[in-house]
């Protein structure tokens, strides 16, 4: 199968069921911390592919889920920009194999892409918590860096 470099928020439920589907399906993860990684705006880019600017955003993202940030309203420089400064905006996962870069968990590409083992409950994106995560501190395990908002 497949060797995957899977970028992960550490400690997020929804990772942990993307990488157990992985795991099940018989690929290798490589697996990285999204939030500590140093990323630079290019090599974050290559990771959105023809996907519109407000799609390679975390919609769970607490900047996001509030208004403060709107992704459909930004250029793809400042939207990189705060995705540099604020790690918890970027989609995920964001995954990597054979140089093929993907953001985020649709099963049905991923299926297509690389093969998933037919999974008990649908694996997809987002926080398996009802609250988003936030009672639980997710949101909170590596606050944002201030960042002005054009």
């Amino acid at each position: 199968m497949a060797r995957v470099v899977f970028y992960e928020k550490p400690g997020c439920g929804g990772n942990a069921r993307q990488k157990a589907l992985l795991g099940q399906s018989g690929h290798d993860l490589d697996v990285r911390d999204l939030l500590t990684t140093p990323w630079t705006g290019e090599r974050l880019r290559a990771f959105f592919g023809v996907r519109p600017v407000g799609q390679w955003f975390n919609a769970a993202s607490p900047r996001v889920k509030s208004g403060e940030v709107r992704p459909e309203t930004l250029d793809a420089e400042t939207a990189l920009a705060l995705m540099l400064a604020d790690p918890l905006l970027i989609r995920r996962p964001l995954l990597e194999v054979d140089g093929r870069r993907e953001a985020g968990f649709d099963a049905a590409r991923i299926d297509a892409w690389i093969g998933l083992a037919p999974a008990a409950a649908p694996v997809g994106e987002g926080c398996a918590r009802r609250d988003g995560g936030q009672a639980h501190g997710c949101a909170a395990l590596n606050p944002p860096a201030p960042v002005d908002i054009p």
